[in-house]
């Protein structure tokens, strides 16, 4: 009988744990991730090349053979290794280079199917290092967390391909639902290292089982209005506040930053290299913690926010939002981007389909114009400006508050979109 892959199986999971690896096994990462970022950017370099040939309108022998030799270049890992003889060190894992050479042929899909993505392009050498392996399970073994090269060695330990055994700490809870599951099979593995020189592994993990039980139904449905001077506004009449993260520490950041930039200066007025400069590093690792805990705060909000409206109500309602263009109104784009909308909503999405429950976007349009009362808009001299927080309808003279308003009349488009559906 064949092994399942990972698309056959019911349901998927994502884990990311962190790991605590020796200075050898840093080292082991580094080199890894090095090979990733050069093999992904040999293919980029060698189709660019291809591309400039490709405008010619003619064609002699000596750009055929150029061509020839190009593609021959990047026909085979083999030939890579060729090209750069260091990628043969007993240190790499094989998969990584495997797993670059897939994600640059997923770049040129992903542009193909929605071109803002854009074009592949060289990924620069920076402070956050990743590469991708996979496990190997044998025909004979059976699937589960325990049985491949990339395995679960117990709560504290983990064994991973060419890195062998390392210490890891991950949520207690998850850890038990997962150990006690029958059948668990490990998908890609992704090993990165952060800004601030920490070390995380993430699985994909897929299984037959469901990893979250489904919560109970409350019979609740909810309409959320996300919004500039509160976070959201919910058709029930409830207003959260927006806490503001990075604003907080906007000041602190931005005189972290400009010493970041005084020292880079000196640095390259004395000839010094940036990664020797310790008073750089220090400096740059200040500022990278300054930027981690704005993200780790505004994460933590967002997921405890996202999990209590899914668990909370069988409904949830909101507006389509396309972020990009939101962005263009750079008198917004802080606010906006401050308020972490893009991941909010993706977290809803992913949150319903976990726990049972459904998630809706509709049509923002004129859904604050709208009376939810008796449906008159607002146009003309009578339309609403972002300064009007309160109005009275002209026509059924109920008074609203904008944003609550807005939010009756996403649930009510919520509601007529699930009846189109079924």
């Amino acid at each position: 009988m064949e092994q399942k892959k990972m698309v056959d199986y019911a349901y998927h999971y994502g884990l990311k744990v962190r790991i605590y690896p020796s200075q050898q096994q840093k080292k082991m990462i580094q080199r890894n991730a090095d090979a990733a970022r050069c093999i992904y950017n040999e293919h980029v370099a060698v189709n660019k090349e291809i591309a400039q040939f490709g405008k010619r309108s003619i064609y002699i022998d000596f750009i055929e053979k150029r061509i020839e030799a190009l593609r021959e270049r990047i026909r085979t890992v083999t030939a890579l290794k060729d090209r750069y003889p260091w990628l043969r060190h007993p240190d790499i894992d094989a998969q990584s280079i495997a797993n670059a050479r897939q994600n640059y042929q997923r770049a040129w899909k992903q542009f193909r199917a929605v071109h803002y993505a854009g074009v592949p392009n060289f990924h620069k050498k920076m402070s956050v290092e990743s590469y991708q392996t996979n496990p190997h399970y044998s025909k004979e073994t059976k699937i589960s967390l325990f049985t491949s090269n990339a395995r679960f060695l117990g709560k504290h330990h983990l064994m991973l391909p060419k890195l062998k055994r390392i210490r890891f700490q991950g949520s207690r809870k998850m850890l038990n639902r997962l150990f006690a599951m029958k059948e668990v099979r490990i998908g890609t593995i992704t090993i990165t290292k952060d800004s601030l020189h920490r070390y995380f592994v993430s699985f994909q993990l897929g299984s037959d089982e469901p990893f979250v039980k489904a919560c109970p139904k409350t019979k609740a449905k909810i309409g959320i209005d996300l919004n500039i001077e509160n976070f959201y506004a919910d058709s029930n009449g409830e207003i959260l506040t927006n806490p503001c993260y990075y604003r907080r520490q906007k000041r602190r950041l931005a005189n972290a930053q400009r010493k970041l930039s005084r020292r880079i200066v000196r640095a390259k007025k004395e000839h010094r290299p940036l990664h020797k400069a310790r008073n750089v590093e220090k400096q740059r690792l200040l500022v990278a913690k300054l930027m981690a805990q704005v993200m780790q705060r505004r994460k933590d909000f967002l997921h405890r926010t996202s999990t209590t409206l899914i668990k909370n109500h069988d409904l949830v309602a909101a507006e389509e939002l396309r972020s990009k263009n939101l962005l263009k109104n750079h008198a917004l784009a802080m606010s906006i981007q401050d308020n972490g909308w893009r991941m909010f909503l993706n977290m809803l999405t992913y949150k319903a389909a976990l726990y049972g429950k459904s998630f809706i976007t509709v049509d923002p349009r004129n859904t604050t114009q709208t009376c939810h009362a008796c449906g008159h808009v607002m146009s003309g001299k009578e339309k609403l400006t972002l300064k009007d927080r309160e109005w009275a309808c002209p026509n059924c003279g109920i008074h609203h508050i904008r944003d609550v308003n807005a939010a009756k009349n996403i649930l009510a488009r919520a509601k007529q979109q699930l009846i189109f559906m079924h």
